[in-house]
């Protein structure tokens, strides 16, 4: 009898014996991230504003032959006159206004971190909204770009790029910002997830 309740015992002790894991570290302070996040607003404002001056900036007048007339005369090609590059610029510097407000929102979270959750979603979701703006923008201008570069013979577009350089130049370089400020924004939306998933509660 004094044996069994001896086994019991030890098989009770065993039970009882129970190896907790070590607790998760803890995430990077709030502030941290923030200051990330407002060093990339502050770079999507420099893009946004760099893509929006050469794009309104974009304007070329040469000598070209136009049918009513047996003679060469000035024509001139400006940004204002493609609704695509009409949204572009419309889009970029809404993208910019963004940014400057952005950013105000992501200093705050530095001095007030017990928001900072709440600021990740909404910031995660804003960015989401203006990256799609800015991405399409930035595809519907390039689409009209390449036929100005190289035309469509189905259509009988004739390329423009070989008469107004400077002009195409000058599109192609705002292009490319505006595909740099997509890629910003791209950052920014993996930062604040990545910001949520570190304090969502482990399961």
């Amino acid at each position: 009898m004094a044996s069994t309740t001896t086994t019991t015992t030890l098989i009770s002790e065993k039970q009882e014996t129970v190896v907790t894991p070590p607790p998760p570290p803890p995430p990077p302070p709030a502030s941290a991230y923030f200051a990330s996040d407002a060093f990339f607003r502050v770079l999507l404002l420099a893009a946004s504003i760099v893509a929006v001056v050469v794009m309104v900036t974009s304007k070329e007048t040469e000598l070209v032959l136009v049918s009513r007339f047996p003679f060469p005369v000035p024509a001139t090609a400006k940004w204002k006159y493609s609704p695509a590059l009409i949204y572009f610029v419309a889009a970029l510097s809404t993208a910019g206004l963004y940014a400057i407000i952005s950013t105000f929102v992501s200093l705050s979270g530095v001095f007030f971190p017990a928001k900072s959750p709440k600021l990740f979603l909404v910031l995660a979701l804003h960015d989401t909204i203006v990256l799609g703006i800015v991405a399409s923008a930035t595809g519907a201008a390039a689409g009209v770009a390449y036929i100005g570069y190289k035309g469509n013979s189905h259509v009988a577009w004739v390329k423009v790029c070989n008469v107004y350089d400077k002009y195409c130049r000058h599109v192609a370089g705002s292009l490319a910002v505006g595909l740099f400020a997509s890629f910003v924004l791209i950052i920014l939306i993996f930062l604040n997830v990545t910001a949520l998933y570190h304090r969502a509660p482990k399961l």
